[in-house]
């Protein structure tokens, strides 16, 4: 379907640049529709009136999807329970919209005909087999669910490879990095450099750790995010994270992966080349851009919102990551070393941990603690498959329900 373009619907810089022009409709579905990164691609399409959401999943959040789906009337739409499916069908029962639970609707939205992209913003392992099920459908995968790759990335790759399938990065550091080698020779990258804003806790030593309550450790400098990602955040853990998803994504050696704390965040990643030049990809802290850089892809458009004002900025600054303090970030160094199903063991004990904290079970100093019990206690495995990732996800949480 073609549409034309009204200036009217451009809250960003140069709208009347758009007026007039008629575009593709570009048809998406959402996994994790009532998240951080769910709410901002909604609001990327309430900017783009050539984009059209034909599928929503959201966890339990029954209220904000019945909000959702009145606003952008998608035709499938997905939550976690069955009970919170009946109560969303009650809501919207004056509406032509399919309600299917759990695994069943997300694999349903995954493969849906309609859709040509499918953003994967769910949290956690669960979104593996609908990431799996949309690449085999031929569609381009908008990733932002980082377990993805972390635990299964042997099997991605080459699936979407095989597919024709483009994983177009949604994570601020991995979109900088995808920016940075536009018209630029893969074959001549020499290292990839993540930078890390180092967190709320960004200079303290472990004695300064010990008291840590939640309410601290959710305050993060810069960015707006999701809980359990803010805590990632407070640990060092997201980072770690990163790093694995990268060996993935752009097929690199750990020992070409450099994490840099850069605590302006106003560079979100770079690129060196083995030349020595390095290019850069800046900008606010807004998940906005990454987001509608990846569902435009390779095109960019206007978008509204606070430039960066170097005049203002000043100066920025860097640090080497302080992983003695932070040991979740040297944890997640050693599972990405040892591969296999190690990864899948750190990400799910990490998980449970983060969960345990924001639940007050558990002290701040307690979550790496748990996740290198964990990784000790896993006989690995060398190349798992779906069923063997989701069986060391099952152990992993046994084993940390069985001491707490």
């Amino acid at each position: 379907m073609d549409i034309n373009v009204s200036g009217s619907y451009w809250n960003g810089v140069n709208s009347n640049k758009w007026k007039g022009m008629v575009r593709q409709v570009k048809k998406i579905a959402i996994l994790g529709s009532t998240g951080s990164i769910g709410t901002q691609t909604l609001e990327i399409v309430r900017e783009n009136p050539d984009l059209e959401v034909v599928a929503l999943a959201a966890g339990n959040n029954v209220k904000l999807l019945e909000e959702q789906i009145r606003e952008f009337k998608p035709r499938l739409v997905s939550l976690q329970s069955e009970e919170a499916c009946e109560d969303l069908k009650a809501r919207i029962a004056d509406m032509q919209v399919e309600v299917v639970p759990g695994m069943e609707g997300l694999i349903r939205i995954a493969e849906m005909e309609e859709s040509e992209v499918l953003v994967t913003a769910i949290v956690g392992m669960i979104g593996i087999r609908p990431t799996i099920a949309a690449i085999k459908k031929k569609k381009d995968i908008a990733l932002a669910n980082k377990e993805t790759l972390v635990t299964a990335g042997h099997i991605i790759m080459p699936l979407a490879e095989q597919m024709g399938v483009s994983i177009l990065p949604v994570d601020s550091e991995h979109s900088a990095i995808f920016q940075s080698m536009q018209g630029e020779n893969k074959d001549r990258i020499s290292k990839l450099l993540i930078t890390a804003s180092g967190g709320p806790f960004r200079g303290r030593t472990r004695e300064e750790l010990v008291n840590i309550q939640v309410e601290d450790a959710l305050k993060h400098p810069n960015w707006s995010m999701g809980s359990k990602i803010t805590i990632d955040s407070a640990t060092l853990v997201n980072k770690g994270l990163e790093v694995m998803e990268a060996k993935w994504l752009f097929d690199m050696d750990l020992d070409r992966i450099q994490v840099v704390v850069h605590p302006q965040s106003i560079i979100h990643s770079m690129v060196e080349y083995v030349d020595g030049g390095i290019i850069a990809q800046l900008g606010t802290p807004d998940m906005k851009l990454p987001i509608q850089y990846a569902l435009f892809y390779p095109d960019r458009r206007p978008m509204g919102g606070k430039r960066v004002d170097f005049y203002e900025l000043g100066s920025i600054t860097f640090e080497k990551p302080d992983m003695e303090t932070f040991t979740g970030l040297k944890l997640a160094m050693r599972a990405a070393g040892e591969g296999g199903s190690v990864p899948t063991v750190f990400n799910a004990a990490n998980e449970k941990a983060v969960s345990l904290f924001l639940n007050r079970k558990i002290r701040f100093l307690e979550i790496p603690e748990i996740i290198e019990m964990c990784m000790d206690a896993h006989s690995r495995v060398e190349n798992p498959d779906v069923e063997q990732i989701l069986a060391a996800e099952r152990e992993t949480y046994e084993l940390i329900q069985s001491k707490y």
